[in-house]
This record gives structure tokens, sequence and C-alpha cells, in this order.
């Protein structure tokens, strides 16, 4: 099965707001789940390999231009994905290139208000659950994943099995204990938190390394790749034995794939390509799941709706708006984070 070839030429707008992290590259962007023009930046100077991070907190002001810088954080090592808080407007988590996890509150200056340090190397991956919100994962490169509550001062479980570095844990939307992993071993697991001790479901998703995952919106069982071997691909958590589709392939290693809050079956990606996408696959997820089908073949029609290509350098985070429809963030090496309007009526 060949995967379908890499988009066509960047087709977007300028941004519609943009900001500049001097002296540092971005790492992951995200927005307030309760502020509607607030988002957070993670970075790292020296593009992460040594030196100090820094957390950014921005604002869109109301007439489209420059982002308006609110405060910032810095760290002794890089940052590589921060999390808002579902539990408090002010709160969010970042994950460190020295294995460390710090809880900062914006309205407050300069030191974390809370910090945790089990892991032995990098922490690639942080995030919130969404359902039980007293709770947020990591995923690190020592193999591990970690389940922490921002009022506990150790982690409250450790899931082992993946046999290189994780990159990626990401909980469910609809489900409190249920997360999706995917990892530098190339495979994608699911694990039901309660039951720590091995995943429900593992599958050898990619060629190469699984560099992120997230989980649709609207259907609680899909679940999207974004892979070293370039791909971004569509899974049922139910039967873990194939891709029921592709989305499509970037010209280099897709970093992050990010699920819209808004439009069933789309997801964002970004890549070591320097662009942004945007992915519409129709397939029939309701369902319930059949016999595999023969070959391997995959269900879905995919579509490439937007492309923008403004940085110059890797991109490495995305994520959408939940307040405004079709508005997506990226950030990248190139130290630029971009705000793009997707326009009607793909938004």
């Amino acid at each position: 099965m060949n995967p379908p070839p890499g988009p066509p030429a960047a087709n977007a707008p300028p941004p519609l707001y943009s900001f500049r992290t001097p002296q540092y590259q971005g790492y992951a962007v995200e927005f307030s789940p309760f502020f509607e023009n607030r988002l957070a930046v993670a970075s790292a100077a020296n593009f992460g390999i040594v030196g100090n991070g820094r957390l950014w907190i921005l604002d869109m002001p109301p007439q489209p231009g420059a982002l308006a810088p609110q405060t910032h954080f810095d760290t002794q090592d890089g940052l590589y994905d921060l999390a808002w808080s579902e539990l408090n407007e002010f709160q969010l988590v970042t994950g460190s290139g020295d294995g460390s996890i710090r809880l900062w509150d914006t309205t407050l200056t300069e030191f974390p208000i809370a910090g945790w340090h089990e892991h032995a190397r990098e922490v690639f991956s942080v995030h919130w659950n969404q359902v039980a919100k007293d709770s947020f994962a990591s995923a690190s490169w020592d193999s591990s994943i970690k389940i922490w509550s921002p009022s506990h001062p150790s982690s409250l479980a450790t899931l082992t099995g993946h046999t290189e570095c994780v990159y990626a844990a990401t909980w469910s939307p609809s489900a409190a204990t249920t997360l999706a992993s995917g990892s530098g071993d190339r495979t994608l697991r699911v694990w039901d938190t309660r039951h720590p001790t091995a995943p429900t479901a593992s599958v050898r998703a990619h060629a190469h390394d699984v560099l992120s995952v997230d989980w649709d919106k609207y259907r609680p069982y899909i679940l999207y790749t974004a892979s070293a071997d370039r791909d971004v691909s569509i899974w049922d958590a139910r039967r873990l034995d194939g891709p029921v589709a592709h989305a499509g392939s970037h010209r280099f290693p897709a970093r992050r794939v990010k699920a819209s809050p808004h439009v069933p079956g789309r997801a964002a990606s970004v890549a070591y390509d320097m662009t942004a996408s945007v992915w519409d696959v129709a397939i029939d997820a309701v369902a319930p799941v059949q016999a595999p089908m023969a070959g391997g073949a995959v269900a879905g029609v995919s579509r490439h709706v937007w492309m923008s290509g403004v940085h110059t350098e890797f991109v490495l985070g995305c994520d959408w708006s939940l307040f405004h429809r079709g508005r997506l963030a990226t950030c990248g090496w190139d130290g630029l984070v971009a705000v793009h309007q997707l326009p009607p009526p793909i938004a």
C-alpha cells in the first residue's frame, strides 16, 4: 500500500497574528481553554540541544497584527511541550529537556508553583485530562508515561512497555481513563490507566517513529498519528490491526497532529518540511467495525484542504482555538508564532 503524494504548494494567506520569540525556537503552542484570545508557547534556546527554555504567554489583540506578550517564564533547560490546566484558568504545565515537569501560574512572577522530577530523560509531551480534570500525563524519552495530579507530590502511576522514546501521550476527550501513546518503537498504544501494567491495544503503526497522537473530538474511537515516515494516518482504537485511512503525507517527517474541535474528521499537521496542513477524512467510524479489509486496504477519502508555508524552519507545534472556528496556531524553529484563520467555507 503506497501512501498518497505530499501536499501541493502552500495556498494560505498571511497569518492573522504573529510573534517572534527572539533567541528561542518554538516547540509547542496551545490556546487557553478559558480565555478566547490567549495562547502559550514552549520554546528552547539553541534548538533545544543545550541551554535554557522560555514559556511565553501571548494575547491576540482585537485587531489582527502582532501578538501581545503578557509575561514569560525562564527555565534552566529547554521546554518541549506545555498543557493548560483544565481546573485553573491561570495555570499550565511544561515538560523540559532535563526530565522535569513544572506547574506555572500566569498571575505570579518568575517561579513555578510546583515541580516534579521523576523522569530520567527528556519530557517530550504533557497533556491535561479533559474529562478527569484533576490529572495530566507526561511522556518521556526514558520510555515511560506517568500520570500526575497537580496537588500530589509524586506521580500517581507509571505506564511502561514502550521500548524506545515516548514522544506523545494524549488523553481521550470522552473517556477519563483512556490514553493513547506514540513511540520511537514505531507503535501506537492505547491504555486504560486503571490497569497500567499493560496497554489494552498496540500496533506497529508506522515505518518510523510515531511522533504525535490525537483523538477525534466527535468520534470517540478515532485516533490520528503523525510519524517520521511522513504520514498522517487514522486509526480505530477498537481494532488496531491497521489504519482505517491515511490523511496524507508531508515531504519530511510529520511532527505533530491535532484534531479539530469543530469539524469531525478534520486534523491539522505540521512537519519538518516547514509547512502546516489541514486534512479532511471522510470515514464511517460510528458503525461497528467489521472484519479487516483484504490486503490491508484502508477505507475513507482524504482531502487536503489548506496549507501554509509561512515558516522558514521546522514547524513543531500547532493547536486549534476552541473559541474561534477555523483558527490555528503554529510555531517552529524559525522563532515564528503564527495564528492562521482558515477561510470559509472550509473553516
